[in-house]
């Protein structure tokens, strides 16, 4: 049985066409289409219903040795606001999850998680917690608004104060408000793009949504769905849960060596990933030099060997190129290696190349 977000609704009356995703029924696209719903992040600004994604806290005396316990990056210098992105590995070194934690205060942590790993993260947190803490998914009591784009900020900006808004990429301002509206304000996003996500109490969610359609018409902002989500955050390079990484593939496989501090004292599966510090497979960027497009699971060959499988692929809109991110033997992954991917029965040239495949200018 799927979940409905508290913007389902709103989707259905804005023309969103409705897909089970993470166990929930949210929008793949509007009516304007993937394209243009892509295009318009990159150009001007796309408005994303996130509310799947899932909330913990972490709080108590013992709240940041269970974060630096269970996560693998480093937490002990953060100031209160600052936002970190970490994995979350399980004692092989494989994923159980990426996600980010928001510091509040020395004793208090606000946690976001991947919405289809939730009721696993949330278990696996409880399941490893130590000393004087506790952990409470509060991811019903909250709704998550993303306001991506080159004009997000200037939207932003109608409706709430200058010193409400965080300055910095990875900080946030918490009890805070847009329109009026309580919420906390995160500079961050998954598209590539500038912008930020408000986090705010689930009932407040349509209200707020419509607030900031109405605001942003001027800016050219839409609804965007999962469609664009997907093309943006692959253009950006950015991994997803259950394509670039899974419970088997390390985060140092996958690219994430900056949030995996090794000269931490300890983590789950710190010393799992010590013993296979030399990678045998790691994630590269494909781009298409013959015709087709590249999907995920599908084979990559070198002089007729498999040497790996692709974990996503698409067009990208705005780069205008077929392009996909690949988990390949590392004799393979240097940049301009020419290989082949298995499209159905058809062999497709690719080469390898660097990421991102998109870059945003600063």
């Amino acid at each position: 049985m799927e979940l409905k977000t508290p913007l389902y609704d709103a989707h259905v009356k804005a023309g969103g066409k409705i897909v089970p995703f993470g166990g929930y029924l949210l929008p793949v696209q509007y009516e304007a289409g993937v394209i243009k719903e892509h295009m318009a992040v990159r150009t001007q600004a796309g408005l994303f219903d996130v509310s799947h994604m899932g909330e913990v806290l972490c709080e108590g005396k013992d709240a940041l040795a269970n974060i630096q316990m269970i996560l693998t990056n480093n937490f002990d210098n953060m100031v209160d606001g600052q936002a970190r992105y970490s994995p979350m590995c399980n004692e092989h070194g494989g994923t159980v999850d990426d996600l980010i934690v928001y510091k509040h205060s020395d004793d208090h942590y606000f946690i976001v998680v991947n919405a289809a790993n939730k009721d696993k993260d949330y278990q696996w947190m409880l399941n490893h917690q130590f000393g004087e803490v506790k952990f409470t998914d509060v991811s019903a009591q909250y709704a998550q608004l993303a306001l991506q784009g080159p004009k997000a900020m200037d939207i932003l900006r109608k409706l709430t104060a200058e010193e409400n808004i965080p300055q910095k990429y990875y900080h946030a301002v918490f009890d805070t408000e847009v329109a009026g509206i309580p919420c906390i304000i995160s500079k961050t996003g998954y598209t590539g793009e500038d912008g930020v996500e408000l986090y705010l109490p689930s009932e407040y969610a349509e209200k707020m949504w419509d607030t900031l359609l109405e605001n942003g018409k001027e800016e050219g902002l839409i609804p965007c769905g999962l469609g664009a989500r997907d093309t943006l955050r692959m253009e950006a390079a950015m991994p997803l849960y259950g394509h670039e990484m899974d419970d088997d593939v390390s985060p140092l496989e996958t690219g994430l060596g900056f949030a995996v501090k090794m000269k931490k004292d300890d983590f789950i599966g710190k010393k799992a990933l010590e013993e296979h510090a030399e990678l045998t497979r790691k994630r590269v960027g494909l781009e298409v030099i013959g015709r087709g497009i590249i999907r995920e699971h599908q084979d990559v060959y070198a002089d007729g060997k498999v040497i790996g499988h692709t974990t996503s692929g698409t067009k990208g809109p705005f780069i205008d190129k077929a392009v996909g991110m690949a988990l390949l033997e590392t004799a393979y992954t240097d940049v301009g290696t020419k290989l082949q991917v298995d499209v159905r029965g058809r062999m497709v040239d690719v080469e390898v190349v660097a990421l991102p495949f998109y870059k945003r200018a600063k």
